[in-house]
């Protein structure tokens, strides 16, 4: 909630499916958001005494002959889920509720964030976002090999050109290069790696994890965000993880975060009391084995919010 201190257990977590996957290179991630239901999520977070309410599945509205040019694929039918996720995402917020965002391909965060972003200046609060993620997703319609929009969610919500006419008359608000940080990034296309650099997106590889491990670059990121008085919206695609820890990926990346590493980073955002929102999206269950992923992902929202070995004293979010 913005503006208040409520305590974890006076927190209200809504949770809301989003099952693009007009965004995506292969089909699957329209399970995602019962796979994560079908994992416990939120029985999980119940269990650690929060208030929880699964809003069901948004529907994304309808929008005709949208077109952003260079070779963006299906832009009017992922405008749509677009829309509706940000204008859902702000009601809850709105509303004193913490938005979980379940996918679903990665190109719901372009509605999703605009619409905590919306939020958070309206209430006079900074934004950043945490992207826990294989890929950059900086693309543009101009840049993508693809085409693919799962593929440029951040250049989207970060307010680079080629998305006008994305979200059409209805309001949303951009976040500012620099309060994005990208953590575990091990595939970037030639286009992105320009774009990041000039626009200074911090961006954590794999390269730097091995070296300094994960806590160095975390405390760095959370010591900004808190000089700041900022709030963190968390997106976390499960090609984040190495697959052999979490195999149900569409576009799965060698070389990942192993399950302790994502789990500190989840309790180092627990204990930092600023979490205001979350996306855990691109979860493909025909890919999956026994439902393994789903359960992984699961565990790892759960120490977003608190799931710890030992008991720790609760941090009201600031």
């Amino acid at each position: 909630m913005v503006g208040s201190t409520p305590t974890d257990q006076e927190r209200h977590l809504a949770l809301l499916g989003a099952s693009v996957e007009a965004g995506a290179g292969r089909r699957g991630c329209v399970m995602g958001p019962d796979a994560l239901r079908t994992a416990e999520l939120a029985e999980r977070l119940q269990r650690l005494g929060y208030a929880v309410t699964d809003q069901g599945d948004v529907a994304p509205v309808a929008v005709d002959g949208l077109t952003l040019g260079g070779n963006a694929r299906q832009a009017a039918e992922v405008a749509g889920w677009a829309r509706s996720v940000a204008a859902r995402t702000y009601e809850i917020m709105r509303a004193g509720g913490t938005p979980i965002i379940l996918g679903g391909d990665h190109s719901l965060s372009m509605g999703s964030v605009a619409g905590v972003a919306r939020h958070c200046a309206e209430a006079g609060r900074e934004l950043f976002v945490l992207w826990l993620d294989a890929h950059a997703d900086f693309n543009t319609p101009a840049t993508s090999p693809s085409g693919n929009l799962h593929g440029m969610p951040v250049a989207c919500f970060c307010g680079e050109p080629g998305f006008e006419g994305l979200f059409g008359d209805e309001p949303h608000t951009t976040v500012p290069p620099s309060n994005v940080t990208m953590v575990g990034i091990r595939s970037i296309d030639g286009g992105e790696r320009d774009l990041l650099r000039d626009r200074g997106v911090a961006v954590v590889d794999m390269r730097t994890i091995d070296e300094f491990g994960v806590a160095a670059p975390m405390r760095e990121f959370l010591a900004r965000v808190a000089a700041r008085d900022g709030l963190i919206h968390v997106s976390l695609d499960v090609d984040f993880l190495d697959p052999s820890v979490a195999p149900g990926a569409g576009t799965a990346v060698p070389g990942g975060a192993t399950y302790r590493e994502a789990h500190l980073i989840m309790e180092l955002l627990h204990d930092s009391g600023r979490v205001a929102s979350a996306d855990i999206v691109e979860l493909n269950p025909f890919l999956d084995e026994r439902g393994r992923s789903a359960v992984v992902l699961a565990e790892m929202t759960a120490s977003l919010f608190g799931q710890t070995i030992l008991d720790r004293p609760a941090r009201p979010i600031s």
